[in-house]
């Protein structure tokens, strides 16, 4: 049921883009707040690498998934890190995310707990 999830998560806990590149198409939407909305592979990839740089280290640990149907998903999250000149960082993350039927990420879309860390 999560497997898919659980696989993202894997592949953006080892912070490669290289690794999040099979998940995404030309017509991926992605909004991960602070950013804007953003749609394509390309663009999504540059926000991943840019997200990754902001930190001395992060990590997402998955703790609830639950299905929607038609390949659309609700999962809890908490991230643990390090923020460049900012020190420690945790927040508490709910995600909504549609998988095509080839596995594929339509549509995702991150909200926050904690909003101040991105200030």
């Amino acid at each position: 049921m999560g497997c898919k999830i659980n696989d993202f998560m894997k592949d953006l806990n080892s912070l490669k883009t290289e690794h999040l590149e099979k998940w995404f198409t030309d017509d991926s939407t992605i909004w991960i707040p602070p950013s804007k909305e953003i749609s394509g592979k390309n663009r999504i990839l540059a926000l991943f690498r840019a997200i990754f740089r902001r930190y001395e280290s992060i990590e997402w640990k998955v703790f609830e998934i639950f299905p929607l149907g038609g390949q659309k998903y609700f999962y809890r999250t908490t991230s643990y890190g390090n923020m460049i000149n900012k020190g420690a960082y945790e927040n508490n993350i709910c995600t909504v995310v549609h998988f095509s039927e080839e596995g594929k990420i339509i549509y995702l879309s991150d909200y926050f707990k904690d909003t101040k860390a991105f200030n």
